[in-house]
């Protein structure tokens, strides 16, 4: 019982500490928090719906009623920038979750199983990697009808490779290790090796990555669009609204703005910890 409340307290010493030297991370995770409950609270507690038309209040600029200003329709832009928010997060989380199961599947069989399912793998995560992500994104955008399905098959099916190479490596690494030919000598099942010692070990630098792929994954369903291959008028993403302000810039630039700076300020809060996470798991920067 002592050893297990030692570690217990010490973990929470660890995280104590690390949030104290880096305060900057306290900061961004504060901030993200705050986005995601807005984002989850605020189209709920705010009266003006986001697909609510009103001509006769069309691109007023930011007032008392209207924080963020309204668009050209009318529309309350706080109220769409909180709607949309729902809709990049969640295009997001969601794309992320697809490409850490497919790419942590397909990679954790290649280094487990070794030839000919490695070389399937590899050679399949190369031709992957050899197209630019975002002309990948848009060659499949243009294939599947634009929408949310679209935007979501295109990530997932761009960011994959990333997590395969990544539980690839961590298993052919431990497959160096003596208590993994202990296993194997033992007659340990496959499916209970990977699950119970191997994915366990990939767990802390796949977070990492997923943390750090999810910016990724927004700023991709901002791009598709921005250029017409993602969310269609009139449901509210970040992406979207930018794209359709880019008609009112300068009659009304704070269509534009407030969903940049809200995409901008979640980009940079996810990639500041997630390079915090990073550092924290790694043993050499930790003092």
């Amino acid at each position: 019982m002592t050893a297990m409340t030692d570690t217990g307290a010490s973990g929470r010493t660890d995280w104590r500490r690390f949030f104290r030297l880096s305060r900057l991370s306290a900061v961004a995770a504060v901030l993200l928090c705050s986005i995601i409950l807005a984002a989850l609270a605020g189209p709920i507690l705010w009266p003006h719906a986001p697909n609510e038309v009103n001509l006769d209040e069309a691109l007023v600029a930011p007032n008392i009623s209207h924080p963020f200003g309204t668009d050209n329709h009318g529309r309350d832009v706080l109220a769409r920038t909180l709607a949309g928010a729902r809709i990049s997060l969640g295009i997001g989380v969601s794309a992320t979750v697809l490409s850490l199961l497919l790419g942590t599947a397909l990679g954790l069989a290649g280094g487990f199983f070794g030839r000919p399912v490695d070389s399937f793998a590899i050679g399949l995560t190369d031709i992957t990697l050899a197209f630019p992500s975002l002309l990948l994104a848009i060659a499949v955008s243009v294939v599947v009808p634009p929408g949310l399905m679209a935007v979501f098959i295109a990530l997932s099916l761009v960011g994959w490779p990333t997590f395969a190479r990544l539980s690839r490596s961590v298993v052919l690494s431990i497959r160096e290790t003596e208590y993994f030919s202990a296993a194997i000598a033992a007659g340990c099942p496959s499916l209970r090796l990977m699950l119970r010692h191997i994915l366990p070990n990939c767990a802390p630098y796949l977070i990492v990555a997923a943390s750090l792929r999810l910016g990724g994954f927004m700023l991709g369903e901002a791009a598709l669009s921005f250029l017409g291959l993602g969310v269609q008028p009139p449901t509210a993403s970040w992406g979207s609204m930018i794209s359709h302000g880019r008609d009112f810039l300068h009659a009304a630039p704070w269509i534009t703005i407030f969903p940049g700076i809200a995409l901008a300020l979640t980009i940079i809060s996810m990639n500041i910890l997630g390079d915090s996470f990073r550092d924290y798991l790694d043993p050499k920067m930790r003092g």
